[in-house]
């Protein structure tokens, strides 16, 4: 049996800055647009939370029991460990999606939008097919377009969306940034990876790429927002702020350049996670400063 240490650990709480920036640059927009309802900013936060966690642990799950993380170098593995059985990491999972299902319900009853239901259900599906299913698209390097639209176009648009009741260009511009920065932490877990993946059949978008392509992608994905953020600039000054971010982009650059493999790669991980919330931080208070 698991301990409640490890399950945190299976969580891997280093991703959920995947979850926690997109809701803080979508309620910035909604700040800035004089729409800020604070209740459903949390609710908000809470469906993005556990499809980030659920999503964790359907990973952890799937790819146990097809064997692919017999040979894994990175964070803890429940299934792959044996910490914990198949089914009680398919029910962590299943009960993550249930949480976000219902928490959203909420949403899309006080907003009476509901063609946000669609949304949730695709959201919910790409969650559990990026690595489960008979055809797992994670499987074929399309984990992250679909890092890019779920972690960063939904949430940030949708976060704005419930609170102000309206669809806003500023919420779509404000989530091209966040989605290639949720977008690098799946490039550099799965750079980390490429070797095993390689092996179990796992054809990640790095795998495709190959090593040196993907350290170019990383990059790409780090230095884009800060091209698009100011991009906001005209309409709102403040946007600027994220490049008191910039600094903390190089040394996980750095570090990737220099071709790094294996565990070095976690400590990138990590600081991507950092730079991910600091710029989100920023980003988000920018946006809500003016508008």
């Amino acid at each position: 049996m698991a301990t409640p240490g490890q399950w945190i650990a299976g969580a891997r709480p280093r991703t959920l800055p995947n979850a926690v920036v997109p809701v803080m640059v979508g309620t910035g927009v909604a700040i800035g647009e004089d729409g800020f309802v604070w209740w459903r900013a949390i609710l908000a936060l809470f469906v993005a939370l556990s499809l980030q966690i659920g999503v964790n642990y359907a990973n952890d799950y799937s790819d146990g029991v097809r064997g692919t993380d017999d040979q894994r170098v990175g964070p803890m593995r429940l299934v792959g460990s044996r910490a914990a059985t198949p089914r009680q990491v398919l029910a962590a999972a299943l009960g993550c999606f249930a949480l976000a299902a219902v928490l959203g319900l909420v949403l899309v009853l006080v907003t009476q939008a509901w063609w946000v239901l669609l949304v949730g259900a695709a959201a919910i599906a790409a969650a559990w097919f990026y690595t489960g299913g008979k055809h797992p698209y994670g499987y074929h390097g399309l984990g992250e377009p679909a890092v890019f639209v779920f972690f960063g176009v939904v949430p940030v648009v949708g976060t704005a969306f419930v609170q102000t009741e309206q669809l806003s260009w500023p919420a779509l511009v404000a989530s091209i940034p966040v989605g290639l920065l949720s977008c690098s932490m799946l490039v550099v877990n799965n750079l980390r990876d490429v070797g095993t993946d390689g092996q179990a059949g796992k054809r990640t978008l790095a795998v495709v790429l190959g090593a040196d392509r993907t350290r170019t992608l990383y990059v790409a994905c780090q230095v884009v927002p800060f091209l698009v953020a100011p991009a906001m600039i005209p309409v709102t000054p403040w946007a600027a702020l994220v490049l008191l971010a910039a600094p903390l982009a190089i040394t996980p650059i750095r570090t990737v350049l220099a071709k790094a493999v294996g565990p070095a790669l976690i400590a990138v991980l990590q600081q991507t996670g950092k730079l991910q919330m600091a710029y989100g931080a920023l980003f988000a208070l920018g946006l809500a400063i003016v508008f």
